[in-house]
């Protein structure tokens, strides 16, 4: 049925059965119908018996459609409950009663199961706004109160108790708690979380280490802990989230538009076929009943309410898969193009990668000993800011059991080369070749042919220099994800023939990570303009693609691409308003779900499509030849609707293969 009979639905809370009125009508419709064709048989009955029954149900079961049919032709327009009305009346007129009264029961029974189907998958999206708690406990000094979650004021701070709802995005300050963010990332295991040194000089939210952050919505462990609110409750992630389901319906799929084009012209032109039919008998050897009930008969069957309803009752049901596993897709479009996409283009550095440099290589050369290498490079890099540094500062001393004794001194950073310190009264440089030559300090031959097989692999090599020696060498990578590899194979598996990495990272960088992973190929040195001429000339050869990054550094070719999808978006408003398709967690594993979801509702438009004009395109010829009656027509036509939508909600159960 078309989406705007929706509308009715949704108001009717207000009626007189609530929001199941519609569907109360129709059983009434149907309970008449039985009891004035019951009448009818018993003679002994007299004809206004049965025909007030009849009446009755025309009532009920027309109440509805009439309301929408009129709502049309204000509006200038026609449309299928128009057909179905004007069906009724003429079965009505030539005393066809009980058919008129049958149509009539299982259009309003259509009507009203379709609203039941859809709501079912609305509900799943709609249940974000369930997510929220009313009210929160906020900590002022050493008294809490309640308080109402529209109230709380950026630098409140609130109580949450064990196993209770978090009520307001911010930083956790006291405490330590695992926390189920299945509501909002769709993860399916509990996050464990822990206090935050400061909340002074707090970077943006989405930077923020997210084993501090806690989001509305999401579920406290076994332990209490103490919320610093970052967000107003309108600006939360879940707020936000539920403004823009929302507006998912507005975002019409390629589909839906076509299908909307199609009925403009198609009612008019039934409506010309029927008209044209009453007038039958003038060439033929009938009645003009006859005639009219042929035409009302072949009105019913070119009714194309099965088609009408075959996208959106599939688009909204996939969305709703979706959200169940914390995947926002913003519409039909959306929905529909990722289902054809056969090319993706990938972000590097916290997409395919874990976004963070690791120390991946210590070797220890010309017999010195391996402790005392790491103790001097930790010493030394402790001292420096730079991110490197700080990457091995922190991988020696959780790797290698290593403490930090603040020896080192005099430390100066040499712009594109590396550092030099003091360490034993004795200098330390660690750093690139260039460093080294500059400094006259010898490179073995054999030492560069190792660097060179580590950048090679993508490795960021230095070399560490104590008492003017070469002692060792370090190499730091912003390793892939450990699902990485098998998402690539996941995706590979469902279609996708062509998989590549556009990085702002040395060639040498992207091919390694390439290599390991399983990318097709893979573009380095590329700033943001070539990022996006990238995706221009991907387009020109592939026609549709998808990018995926974080939504935020990527976003001129995420705008430029087909479908954009940005990871980790529930941090990040930026990628939650600019994206097409946000994963809400940080899960790259999750892409070969959406992606095969979008082709399985992408499959069943199709199916339905056919299922709506097939069943039309058999029935209308059958009923202008005369060979079936209104009531065999409307049994078809209404089967065909009902099959259409449950073959829609098999999206709500749908799993990965």
């Amino acid at each position: 049925m078309n989406t705007h009979k929706m509308e009715v639905h949704n108001h009717s809370p207000n009626l007189i059965f609530g929001k199941k009125t519609e569907l109360y009508f129709a059983i009434l419709c149907g309970i008449f119908l039985v009891l004035g064709f019951t009448i009818k048989k018993l003679s002994n009955f007299p004809d206004w018996t049965s025909l007030s029954s009849y009446i009755i149900a025309y009532f009920f079961g027309g109440y509805f459609i009439s309301i929408e049919a009129f709502k049309k032709i204000r509006k200038g327009s026609f449309d299928i409950d128009f057909l179905m009305i004007a069906a009724a009346i003429g079965a009505a007129y030539i005393g066809s009663w009980a058919e008129g009264a049958l149509l009539l029961f299982l259009f309003s029974l259509g009507h009203a199961l379709e609203h039941y189907a859809m709501n079912k998958a609305k509900k799943s999206i709609e249940a974000l706004s369930d997510l929220s708690p009313k009210t929160a406990l906020v900590k002022k000094g050493h008294q809490i109160t309640e308080t109402p979650i529209e109230d709380l004021k950026i630098g409140d701070v609130i109580v949450v108790k064990p196993n209770t709802k978090i009520a307001a995005d911010g930083v956790i300050v006291t405490g330590n708690s695992s926390v189920n963010q299945a509501p909002i990332t769709g993860e399916s295991m509990p996050v464990d979380k822990s206090a935050i040194a400061s909340t002074e000089n707090l970077p943006e939210f989405k930077h923020i280490d997210k084993k501090h952050i806690a989001f509305t919505g999401t579920i406290n462990g076994d332990s209490s802990i103490e919320v610093h609110v970052l967000k107003l409750s309108q600006d939360s992630t879940v707020a936000r989230l539920i403004k823009m389901v929302s507006e998912v319906e507005t975002q019409k799929s390629p589909t839906q538009r076509l299908t909307k084009k199609f009925e403009k012209w198609y009612v008019p032109i039934v409506i010309i076929v029927v008209i044209i039919l009453c007038f039958a008998y003038l060439i033929i050897n009938e009645t003009f009943n006859e005639s009219l009930y042929r035409a009302i008969t072949v009105l019913v069957a070119a009714s194309p309410c099965a088609l009408a309803i075959s996208t959106p009752s599939a688009v909204l049901s996939g969305i709703a898969r979706a959200a169940q596993k914390g995947v926002l897709i913003k519409g039909g479009k959306a929905l529909e193009d990722l289902g054809s996409i056969t090319t993706i283009a990938f972000d590097k550095t916290g997409t395919l990668t874990e976004g963070k440099p690791k120390l991946t290589n210590v070797i220890a050369l010309n017999n010195f000993e391996e402790n005392k290498f790491l103790q001097i490079v930790l010493e030394v890099e402790s001292l420096s800011n730079h991110p490197l540094a700080k990457a091995i500062a922190k991988d020696i001393t959780k790797l290698h059991n290593i403490s930090y004794k603040n020896t080192a001194t005099n430390i100066k950073a040499i712009q594109g080369k590396g550092i030099t310190a003091k360490y034993e009264n004795a200098s330390v440089f660690i750093g690139n070749l260039k460093l080294m030559q500059d400094e006259g300090i010898a490179v073995a031959n054999s030492i560069t042919t190792q660097m060179d097989s580590l950048l090679q692999n993508g490795h960021t090599v230095m070399l560490v220099a104590f008492k003017k020696e070469i002692i060792g060498v370090l190499s730091v990578m912003d390793v892939p994800r450990k699902t990485a590899a098998d998402t690539l194979k996941k995706l590979k598996a469902i279609g996708i023939k062509r998989m590549i990495m556009l990085t702002g990272d040395h060639q040498n960088v992207g091919n390694a990570i390439a290599k390991q992973i399983g990318l097709t190929e893979a573009k380095g040195n590329l700033l943001p303009e070539d990022k996006v001429a990238a995706i221009k000339n991907l387009l020109a050869t592939d026609g549709k693609i998808a990018m995926v990054g974080d939504g935020v550094n990527d976003a001129p070719a995420m705008a430029l691409s087909t479908v954009s999808v940005a990871m980790g978006a529930a941090g990040s408003d930026v990628a939650l308003e600019t994206a097409d398709v946000a994963l809400m967690s940080d899960k790259i594993e999750n892409l070969p779900f959406v992606i095969g979801l979008s082709r399985a509702s992408k499959r069943i438009i199709k199916e339905n499509i056919f299922i709506s004009l097939g069943v039309v395109a058999i029935l209308v010829p059958v009923t202008i030849f005369g060979l079936t009656n209104i009531g065999l027509a409307v049994l078809f036509h209404e089967g065909s609707t009902v099959i259409v939508v449950l073959n829609a909600l098999r999206l709500l159960a749908y799993k990965e293969n």
